[in-house]
């Protein structure tokens, strides 16, 4: 879906924006689909400044929550996105939604420029389907549909749709689960706050964290001795901060100790 909507809607004589820390894959399409782009940059926080947010880009895309930080936005900080952006399209990624963000479909509506892309592979845990979606208006959907019947129009499998489908009836499970891994992101982060880490708030089923006295990569490559594997972003402003995924209670249990060791 993001690659359809990169082909879409992001060839303008403007460049598209995002934001300077963000998935990686954005860039990425730009430049396999020669998409002129920029970057504004984050607060020191990590947050949207909105007066960092360019005025009529020749698009946007924002990750929310976003990857690698975590952080969400609220509906209000979208809108002001969306207010100085009307012209163009503004795509809000929510591939981690479900883990404690604030979804912009309910803005859909009145933003016939917003297009909200989703996945089942974070929340419904089930990326080797390769399903995601779009909700938008009638003329964005229809946009998609022209680049994907121009490349494959039966881009999905009966067994794909028919597990996503699947998925997305049987919510009683899919709320257990999200609940599930946003209390174990919560035990961990105040746990990492008492091993001297600075922990980045997040919204999704991942933390971002930088220790006071310890560096990032050397961290990365004590754990990776120890079996571990976390992710090291050797990229500026983020360079001393590791990201950790939240899997099981004996996982993450197993990862405390080890660090606990280590510190």
């Amino acid at each position: 879906v993001l690659a359809y909507a990169f082909q879409a809607f992001f060839k303008k004589s403007r460049p598209l924006q995002m934001p300077d820390i963000t998935y990686s894959f954005y860039p990425s399409y730009c430049k396999l689909f020669s998409i002129d782009y920029r970057t504004f940059p984050l607060a020191d926080t990590f947050e949207i400044d909105i007066d960092l947010v360019p005025d009529n880009a020749g698009g946007m895309v924002i990750a929310n929550p976003n990857a690698p930080t975590g952080i969400g936005m609220g509906l209000d900080l979208i809108e002001k996105i969306l207010q100085k952006n009307t012209e163009s399209l503004v795509l809000i990624d929510e591939a981690y939604i479900d883990f404690g963000g604030e979804t912009a479909i309910p803005l859909i509506d009145k933003y016939p420029n917003l297009l909200v892309v989703q996945t089942v592979s974070k929340s419904r845990a089930l990326a080797g389907l390769r399903v995601g979606l779009a909700i938008g208006n009638k003329e964005l959907i229809r946009a998609l549909e022209d680049v994907k019947d121009s490349f494959n129009a039966y881009p999905l499998d009966t067994l794909a749709i028919a597990g996503a489908s699947a998925a997305f009836d049987d919510r009683e499970s899919f709320a257990k689960n999200t609940r599930k891994v946003i209390a174990t992101r919560e035990r961990i982060a105040k746990k990492l706050t008492e091993l001297d880490f600075y922990v980045v708030p997040s919204s999704a089923n991942f933390l971002m964290a930088q220790h006071k006295t310890y560096l990032a990569e050397d961290l990365y490559l004590k754990l990776k001795e120890n079996g571990i594997l976390i992710r090291y972003f050797d990229m500026p402003r983020i360079n001393n901060f590791v990201r950790i995924s939240i899997g099981t209670d004996e996982d993450m249990d197993t990862l405390c100790r080890c660090l606990t060791t280590i510190l």
